[in-house]
Formats: C-alpha cells, sequence, structure tokens
C-alpha cells in the first residue's frame, strides 16, 4: 500500500511545463483508459441484456441531447484555458451563471421537443422515446451547477483531480446501469446511470475544488469569453453534424436497430484509438497554449506529439479492422454481426480522427479556432451530398454511411489539415507525412501478418480473437524496431522520455 502511495505521489503534476505534461498525459490516459474500458464494457453486457431495438432508442436520446448541447456550446472553458492569465477567479462567477442558464435551456428544449424527436427518429416506439429524451433532460441540467473552478484542473494540468471526477461518474454510471437491466431489461437502463453519474459529478465538483461560485454577473467578462468563444460554438455545431449527423441520418432513413449497429461500430472501433490521442491531445492544448510566443518549441513539440499519436492510434485501429468478425462473435454475440463491416471501415476513420486531434488544439492555442468551424464547414457539405445517395438510394445502408465518412476524411480533409498545419508552424510538409507512414507502414504489415494467420488456423472465435491480438502485438512491435534502427524513426527516444518523465 505504500508503494502506491509513494507512486502516486510521484504521479502528481509537478515542476516544469514538460515534466507537467508528462504526468498529466498519464492521468488523463488512465482516466480515459479505465473510463472507456468501463463503458464498453458496460456496452457488451447491455448489448445481451438488451438487444439492438432498445439500445437505438437510447442512441436517439442521446442523440437529442449531444445535438442540443453542441448547438449551444460556447466555448467558456477554452477561452479560460486559452488565457494566459494563470488566474481567472474574475470570469468564475460569470461561467456559472453562463452554464446555468444554458442547462436549464437545453433541459427545457428537450421536455418539450420529444416527441416531436421521438416522431421523426424513434422508428415507431414514439412513447418510449419521448420518456427517455425526458428523463435524460435532467442530465444538463445538473451539470449547468458544477463548480466553475473545475476549469483550473485543465488549465494548470491537475488531471489527477480530473481523473477522479471523471472516473468516480463512470464507476456509478455503470453499476446503475446493470443493476437497472437485470431487474428491467429496458432501454431506461441506460439512461438512469446516464443521470446518476452526472448527479456525482454535481457533487464532486464541489469537494474536489475550493472555488464557491455566486450569482454575480459581469457583461465585460461574458462579452470577452463569448467571443473567444464564438468560433468554438460554430465548431462544436459542425463537430455535432459531421460527427453526429451521420447518425442522426441513419436512425431517421434507415431505424432504430441499425442506428444501435451504427453507433457499437463506431464506439468499438473508434474508442480505443481516438481516446487514447484525445488524452495527448487534451493535455497539450493548455500546454500549447503556454508556448504560442516560442514558435521553434512549439514546432518540436507538435511533431513530437503526433508521433506518438499515430505510433499509438495506428496499430490499434488495423487491428480493430483485421478482428473485427472475432470480436463481434465473442463479445456481442450473433445478433449484432450486422456491424462487422461498418466497424472494420469506421476502424480505419478513428485511425484519422485520433490524427486530426493533434492539429486542432495547435489551432486553438494560436488563436485560430475559427480553423475548425471552416473545416467541420466543409467537412457536413460533403456528407450531405454524399449520404442519401450512398445510403439510401443505391441501398448500402449503414455500410455506405460508414464508408462515406471515411473517405471524405482521407480525401479532402486529411490533405487539407496536413497543409494548413505544415504551413501555420512552417514544418515541410515531408516531415508530417512522415511522421504518419512510418506507424501506418507497420501496423498495415501487421494486420497482413494477423490476416494470414487467421486463414490459416480454424478456432473458435474467442481463441482467434486472442491468437490475433498477440500476433498483432508481437508483429508490430518487431516492424517498429527495424524502422526505428534503419531510418532513426524517433519514437524510441519519446517512449524513453515519457517512462523518465513519469518515475520522477
Amino acid at each position: 500500500m505504500s508503494r502506491l502511495r509513494a507512486l502516486l505521489n510521484r504521479l502528481v503534476p509537478t515542476g516544469g511545463t514538460a515534466e507537467r505534461v508528462v504526468k498529466s498525459a498519464i492521468w488523463a490516459m488512465g482516466q480515459n483508459a479505465f473510463g472507456r474500458i468501463l463503458q464498453l464494457a458496460m456496452l457488451v453486457v447491455l448489448a445481451r441484456l438488451i438487444g439492438p431495438t432498445q439500445i437505438g432508442l437510447v442512441g436517439v436520446a442521446l442523440l437529442a441531447l449531444s445535438g442540443i448541447q453542441k448547438f449551444t456550446n460556447v466555448g467558456l472553458d477554452a477561452a479560460l484555458v486559452q488565457d494566459e492569465e494563470a488566474n481567472v477567479d474574475e470570469h468564475l462567477n460569470t461561467v456559472w451563471v453562463l452554464e446555468i442558464a444554458r442547462g436549464a435551456l437545453i433541459s427545457a428544449v428537450l421536455l418539450l421537443a420529444a416527441p416531436l424527436i421521438a416522431q421523426v427518429l424513434g422508428d415507431g416506439n414514439v412513447q418510449s422515446t419521448t420518456t427517455l429524451i425526458q428523463v435524460i433532460a435532467l442530465s444538463p441540467l445538473l451539470l449547468g451547477f458544477k463548480n466553475p473552478g473545475m476549469v483550473y484542473f485543465q488549465k494548470n494540468l491537475d488531471f489527477h483531480k480530473q481523473f477522479v471526477y471523471r472516473v468516480s461518474g463512470d464507476v456509478v454510471q455503470v453499476v446503475v446501469a446493470i443493476a437497472w437491466a437485470l431487474v428491467s431489461p429496458t432501454a431506461m437502463a441506460l439512461v438512469a446511470g446516464y443521470v446518476a453519474a452526472d448527479l456525482l459529478r454535481l457533487v464532486l465538483s464541489y469537494l474536489l475544488h475550493e472555488f464557491r461560485p455566486n450569482l454575480s454577473f459581469s457583461r465585460d467578462s461574458a462579452g470577452q469569453l463569448i467571443n473567444y468563444g464564438k468560433w468554438i460554438t460554430g465548431s462544436s455545431i459542425l463537430y455535432f453534424l459531421y460527427s453526429e449527423g451521420d447518425d442522426a441520418f441513419v436512425g431517421a432513413f434507415i431505424g432504430a436497430a441499425p442506428l444501435a449497429f451504427y453507433q457499437y461500430a463506431y464506439r468499438f472501433s473508434n474508442a480505443p484509438a481516438t481516446e487514447l490521442t484525445s488524452v495527448i491531445s487534451s493535455v497539450m492544448f493548455p500546454a500549447f497554449s503556454k508556448l504560442q510566443d516560442d514558435a521553434e518549441q512549439m514546432r518540436s513539440t507538435f511533431k513530437k506529439t503526433l508521433r506518438v499519436n499515430a505510433f499509438i492510434s495506428a496499430p490499434v485501429a488495423f487491428g480493430i479492422a483485421v478482428v473485427a468478425p472475432d470480436f463481434v462473435i465473442v463479445a456481442l454475440g450473433e445478433q449484432w454481426t450486422d456491424m462487422i463491416v461498418p466497424m472494420q471501415i469506421l476502424a480505419l476513420y478513428g485511425f484519422l480522427r485520433a490524427l486530426g486531434q493533434t492539429f486542432g488544439p495547435i489551432w486553438k492555442a494560436m488563436g485560430r479556432p475559427d480553423l475548425l468551424a471552416k473545416l467541420g464547414f466543409l467537412r457536413v457539405v460533403l456528407m450531405a451530398v454524399t449520404l442519401y445517395p450512398v445510403a439510401v438510394t443505391l441501398g448500402y445502408g449503414i455500410t455506405g454511411a460508414a464508408a462515406v465518412v471515411t473517405v471524405i476524411y482521407v480525401f479532402p480533409m486529411m490533405p487539407i489539415d496536413i497543409y494548413l498545419i505544415t504551413k501555420m508552424l512552417d514544418v515541410p510538409p515531408l516531415e508530417t507525412i512522415r511522421e504518419i507512414a512510418f506507424p501506418t507502414s507497420a501496423s498495415a504489415v501487421m494486420a497482413a501478418v494477423v490476416w494470414y494467420v487467421d486463414s490459416l488456423i480454424e478456432l473458435p472465435a474467442i481463441a482467434e480473437l486472442v491468437i490475433g491480438i498477440l500476433v498483432g502485438a508481437v508483429t508490430y512491435f518487431a516492424v517498429v524496431a527495424v524502422l526505428e534502427r534503419q531510418f532513426r524513426w524517433g519514437i524510441g527516444r519519446n517512449v524513453k522520455k515519457i517512462v523518465a518523465s513519469a518515475r520522477r
């Protein structure tokens, strides 16, 4: 026990910016990994207890909540993190008032619009879907009252406190949802877990930070914060349209059960790669903000971040694609096999998203959040033009929807991202492509070897899944070692520095 306490004390973010970034990344990665494992485990259990149609109805309720949240996101926390002033207490009461108003607005809209949303997306289950949406409307109302001092956890890289806040809610969500489903296997189990988690997080926000807000409001503070956040609002709306617009499309035009297949395919294909790399990106935004006046250090940090992101996300995405058939049968059961091909396609999309998460923090830190909105708008237009013809007119369904969002990211979005980031940081494009090419090549070799081994053996699905994962891991690290030795890639030095910083 004493050793564990000593280890945790060493991991508390202290020291200079570089050391704090590394230690914060470890906490954030632990938070995301543990939280995501809990979430995916819950989804596996509920997939068997509840079934695709009921889970599809929950997907509709969460889609409605997410949409209204994105449309009302004014980027207050991002504005405070980006502020070079270490102390932002003068803004926090104003932020609290604005968040309470926003939470009340979201809840009211959900309560009033629930019947209409259920009529459009509920696939005939209007009453059940209406009830689910109205219950989940409690969540934004609760979170509107959370302690605004929580922003210091990200601003000061105190991610060990953020870990407690997020993971505690995740644990409660899983426990409540599974317990409810065992007693009453309906869609309400997921919604009850979601609301219970946010209730706990409201309480924890005041236990974890000493700031105590009051109902005072500064028009100047509000104007200053919203002026920065207006592009965050735009990009948030567009993010919903291009990241969840395909979900809404599937729910409206294909059905609730296909929506469950599509959302599960998305979560299981994207979560491992994007959650791991979003940790790095969430830590790097405040770090980049502190470096915004040091161009050379910004360039160096960007390349190292992209290198680590690609090193982690490429093998995970390629691995998911190749083991998807065995995974779905083992984890979810035969009734979920319709999600296999979309899951394989969306694994590539997850890899591209993971890479893209390196670019966004740079643009925000350098005062160009407008790029997120402008690029998001382009993606939305391309999706709007192509989704219906491919998925409905040509009859490709959720497989077609998955292909559309992935192909759009391959071209033109990723080339545009690379062009803009290299121009902004004055980094040669080939250097950026090089950081992506090495892990992509190693992962492609890994996937080919796993596929070949799988074609040679005839075993139960769970045995093939375990063998595939082991063969993939060994192959990937072997190819990485060759690339590191032959081309001086640099990932070895990065990993050693991360480990060394964590041990301090």
